[in-house]
């Protein structure tokens, strides 16, 4: 009788650890965060929470183009949008405009040209149409990755993403002895509200669920 019960409690605990396997069933993508910002909720946000611009076709086909470069450099979490921001606070998605004309000699040459308001070096450098949004994006991000190596030896930031920060202000921005370990772009605040509106929607959403409130 004891041989008997020893064998069945042998044979559930073997039974119990062994994962049961479904037939069609797909084994879930590991180590993705729920709390990550996704493209889906930046495109509306750049869409219709720039206060630089007002929503339609074409912004919405530029936003794509910028969120399509992005996805392939690979940023930080905290950081996705970065293009998005950029690109609202500095030409309204508007990938003609003109500005910093006070900075040329005759004072009515724009020097900034398209979504980034990129001045005359960046074609020089780049070889690039400061105009295409595809071309600008990519560039942009290719100029900020090229100085986060100086950044990590210069700065040691102990996290990627003031790393990053850093890397953007110093990219854009003209060379500072000692670099510019402690700045972030201004439009980094764009992006920082883009992500706040995210996660206190994602709040509302599921207050709503738990509720199960129609219209909420």
């Amino acid at each position: 009788m004891i041989n008997y019960l020893l064998t069945l409690a042998l044979f559930a605990s073997a039974t119990s650890t062994q994962p049961t396997i479904l037939s069609g069933f797909v084994k879930p993508i590991q180590n993705v965060s729920e709390d990550s910002i996704t493209y889906d909720e930046l495109y509306d946000e750049a869409l219709f929470n720039c206060p630089y611009s007002k929503a339609g076709p074409k912004k919405q086909k530029i936003i794509e183009t910028l969120i399509e470069v992005e996805k392939a450099h690979n940023l930080p979490e905290s950081l996705r949008g970065m293009l998005l921001a950029a690109a609202c606070h500095e030409s309204g998605f508007n990938p003609n405009a003109k500005g910093d004309h006070q900075f040329s000699k005759t004072k009515n040459t724009p020097m900034a040209v398209g979504l980034f308001q990129m001045w005359p070096w960046w074609e020089r450098h780049y070889k690039v149409d400061r105009k295409s949004p595809k071309q600008s994006a990519e560039v942009y991000l290719q100029h900020v990755k090229s100085k986060i190596n100086k950044v990590r030896s210069q700065c040691k930031h102990r996290t990627e993403t003031r790393t990053w920060l850093s890397a953007w202000a110093t990219a854009i921005r003209s060379p500072k002895e000692g670099g510019r370990c402690g700045e972030r772009p201004k439009f980094y605040r764009v992006l920082k509200r883009w992500h706040k509106n995210i996660k206190n929607n994602r709040e509302v959403d599921s207050s709503c669920d738990e509720q199960d409130t129609c219209g909420c």
